[in-house]
């Protein structure tokens, strides 16, 4: 049976998923709990501690999780490839039965847990978090597993009379590096287990803002029945582990999503080790961007006017898929304007856990700082106006207002510079000159 995507709850008022939901978002706000490194199915403790927060209210602490240090990231690698002997030999029906029963999981008695963390320690309204860490992650497993098998069957070969020539699909020679950004959690998930739905090993580094939801899917592929040490979570500064992981000869690849410094970093590096690794790693990434939107003086302006609120504004901003600058032409601007001023009045800024708030906080205080600079900037330039927004409360949570800033500068600064935040910038054009 073909794979299909994971329907969308939808948590309506009274329903039995809102009432859930609420009932677990209590459950784990209302106690701390510890997170280790897992290697080789281990619980690691080292004593040296992070701290998993509210973005919406930071004062409140969800969780303490355990940084690697060299000797556990050393260790990471050394069970890595000790569970390679045996996990690069295992067939694809038993790898993809382990995800496909991650998935089922996912869809039952885990989706409360990871929504709830998702929305908790990267506030996220729950239906960003429903599409995000279930949905999605839901999909990732089920789709990567009828993928692999598919791959895995074609063997479209010529073969001459009295030989029989067949494909054999190897994963890598040596551990995977899974680097992990704080806004998905199935992206989160998905980079260390679809190198692992191939036979191969994962080395997994979360986002250090988003370490509980992570936790949480490592704990779930362990029950699904991820082989001891196929996965290894190590969560920890992204120097101290990048710098031990990168230099080891047995790197056999990277599968990453962050930004795009992090990730040059990661390029350069590898290039200037390349005597030093047993193979050539492959290096798989996906970094920021500044997305845009071109309207047409013939576009529905209502839809236009929404597209643009939930383009720039949804999960604050914070995707790379979100709208960051638009291009309006100066005709249709008074009405569109209009409609747009309207509609976005009518957004509500705060905790993830009321549900009538479109957006809530940005993820940390560094996060909040950069986009301030980017507003103030705007306020202090005279090619630019700032007309909605522009107000910032960093006080319980690190809350910005959907921010809109008009310029008559197609390369001022926020047209230019990735700002992952609730800011879009609107250059506006005359058609006629098209």
């Amino acid at each position: 049976m073909k794979t299909k995507n994971e329907p969308v709850l939808d948590y309506s008022p009274n329903s039995n998923e809102r009432l859930s939901i609420k009932k677990e978002c209590e459950r784990m706000s209302s106690k701390m709990i510890e997170i280790p490194l897992v290697i080789g199915g281990r619980e690691v403790f080292t004593d040296n501690y992070g701290f998993c927060v509210q973005p919406h209210d930071h004062q409140k602490v969800l969780a303490k999780y355990h940084k690697a240090g060299k000797a556990e990231v050393n260790k990471a690698i050394e069970t890595s490839m000790k569970s390679w002997k045996s996990w690069s030999k295992t067939p694809i029906e038993k790898r993809s039965k382990i995800f496909r029963k991650a998935a089922n999981l996912l869809k039952g008695p885990w989706r409360d847990r990871v929504n709830a963390a998702t929305m908790l320690n990267q506030s996220k309204n729950i239906y960003q978090a429903e599409i995000d860490a279930a949905c999605e992650l839901i999909d990732f497993f089920n789709f990567n597993a009828e993928f692999a098998e598919n791959i895995n069957s074609k063997q479209n070969l010529i073969s001459p009379k009295g030989v029989k020539n067949s494909l054999e699909y190897r994963p890598l020679e040596g551990f995977i590096f899974a680097i992990a950004p704080f806004n998905f959690t199935s992206i989160a998930g998905n980079l260390p287990s679809a190198p692992a739905m191939m036979g191969n090993v994962s080395i997994w580094k979360p986002a250090s803002s988003s370490v509980l939801s992570s936790y949480y899917i490592m704990l779930l592929l362990q029950e699904a029945g991820l082989p001891d040490g196929v996965i290894n979570f190590i969560p920890g500064n992204g120097s101290t582990v990048g710098d031990i992981v990168l230099n080891d000869e047995n790197l056999a690849g990277v599968h990453f999503t962050g930004s795009t410094k992090t990730f040059q970093h990661i390029w350069s590096t590898i290039g200037k080790n390349i005597n030093k690794y047993k193979s050539y790693p492959r290096i798989v990434g996906e970094t920021g961007g500044k997305d845009f939107c071109i309207a047409h003086e013939t576009a529905n302006l209502e839809e236009l006017s929404t597209a643009m609120i939930r383009g720039a504004f949804e999960y604050q901003g914070q995707k790379c898929s979100a709208m960051s600058r638009a291009y309006i032409p100066n005709n249709i601007w008074p009405e569109l304007k209009k409609l747009y001023l309207n509609e976005l009045s009518t957004i509500k800024v705060g905790t993830p856990v009321d549900f009538s708030n479109f957006m809530n906080a940005v993820i940390d205080e560094k996060a909040f700082n950069s986009i301030v600079k980017y507003i103030e900037y705007a306020k202090k330039s005279n090619e630019a106006k700032i007309i909605s927004g522009g107000n910032y409360d960093s006080k319980i949570g690190y809350f910005i207002e959907p921010t809109t800033i008009i310029t008559t500068k197609p390369n001022f600064k926020t047209m230019e510079e990735e700002i992952f935040g609730p800011v879009l910038t609107i250059y506006l054009y005359d058609p006629k000159n098209g």
